[in-house]
C-alpha cells in the first residue's frame, strides 16, 4: 500500500493548471508546425504562423496562450493500492485549481449557478472524473476547456442500423456545424458506444490523447485517418477562413453498448487543445 498526502495533489494540480495555460504540449506544437508546412492556402499558412508566434510570445512572457483559460477538467486514474491522507482528495484537487488560477493570474470563468450566473471568482469547481485502476500509481490529466469549442459539442443517439457510415456522418455534421466557431484547426474527440453520458465522457477524454497517437483498434484507426482527411477537405481552414488544414487530429474512443443503441459524442477542441499529464 502506497500513501500519498493530498497536499501533494494540490501542489501538482496547481502547477498543471498554470503550465497548461501558458505552454502548449509537445504533441500540439509538432502538429501546428506540421500544419503550417502543409497548408496550401497562403492566408491559412499566415494564420498558422501567427498562432505559432502567439505561442512563442506567451511562453516567453508568461501570458496565457488564450484569453479563455477554460473550465478545468481533471481526470484521475487512481491505483487501488494508493491510500490518501491529510484531507479529502476532492477538496485537494479543487484547492489546486483555485491556487493555480489565482497564482497564475488566469481568467476566472466559472459561474456558481447556470441560470443566475454569479462568478465563483476562483474558477472552481473543476469537473473531476475518477477511475480506479490496478497498482499504486496516480495519473493526473488536467485539461482547461475553453467554451468557444465546447459549445460546438454534439451527441447523436443513432440507431444500430446507421452503422459506421452513420457514425462518420455524425462526426462530419458536428464539424461542419462548428465551422469557424471552434477556432480551427481543431482537434476532434469522439466517443462511440456506452450510454448517453459514457460516450460524452469518452469524447472528452479522447482530446487528452496525444494527437500523434492513433487507436490500436484497426477499424477505429482507419476511421480516425479517414475522418481527418475528409474534414480537411471541407475547406473550413485555419480560423474558418479557408484552407486545407481544418483539423489536426481525430481521436476516437469506443466502448460496448446496448443492442438497441449506437451513441456517438463529438467534443471539439480549439487549436491549442490544452492538456497536461503527470504520473505520481
Amino acid at each position: 500500500m502506497r500513501t500519498l498526502n493530498v497536499s501533494e495533489i494540490t501542489q501538482i494540480v496547481r502547477e498543471m493548471c498554470i503550465e497548461a495555460n501558458h505552454f502548449l504540449s509537445e504533441d500540439m506544437k509538432c502538429a501546428l508546425q506540421g500544419a503550417a508546412e502543409r497548408e496550401i492556402s497562403p492566408l491559412g499558412r499566415q494564420i498558422l504562423e501567427q498562432l505559432q508566434e502567439n505561442l512563442k510570445i506567451a511562453g516567453e512572457d508568461m501570458i496565457p496562450i488564450c484569453q479563455d483559460t477554460g473550465m478545468a477538467v481533471v481526470f484521475m486514474d487512481i491505483g487501488q493500492e494508493v491510500h490518501f491522507e491529510g484531507g479529502i482528495l476532492e477538496e485537494a484537487i479543487q484547492e489546486g485549481v483555485r491556487q493555480g488560477y489565482r497564482d497564475g493570474f488566469l481568467r476566472k470563468s466559472v459561474v456558481r449557478d447556470p441560470i443566475f450566473r454569479e462568478n465563483t471568482n476562483d474558477n472552481t469547481p473543476a469537473v473531476i472524473h475518477y477511475n480506479l485502476v490496478a497498482g499504486e500509481q496516480v495519473k493526473i490529466k488536467v485539461a482547461p476547456k475553453g467554451f468557444g469549442s465546447e459549445n460546438m459539442s454534439r451527441i447523436f443517439m443513432l440507431k444500430p442500423a446507421d452503422g459506421i457510415e452513420g457514425v462518420k456522418n455524425a462526426v462530419l455534421t458536428a464539424v461542419k456545424d462548428a465551422g469557424p466557431n471552434a477556432c480551427p484547426p481543431m482537434v476532434v474527440g469522439v466517443g462511440i458506444g456506452g450510454t448517453f453520458e459514457k460516450c460524452a465522457l469518452m469524447a472528452k477524454e479522447a482530446l487528452v490523447r496525444p494527437v500523434n497517437e492513433r487507436s490500436d483498434i484497426p477499424y477505429v484507426r482507419e476511421m480516425e485517418e479517414e475522418l481527418l482527411s475528409r474534414i480537411n477537405q471541407s475547406g473550413i481552414g485555419p480560423a474558418g477562413l479557408g484552407g486545407s488544414i481544418t483539423a489536426l487530429a481525430v481521436n476516437i474512443n469506443t466502448f460496448p453498448t446496448h443492442i438497441a443503441g449506437l451513441p456517438v459524442a463529438v467534443n471539439i477542441c480549439c487549436h491549442v487543445n490544452r492538456h497536461m499529464v503527470k504520473i505520481l
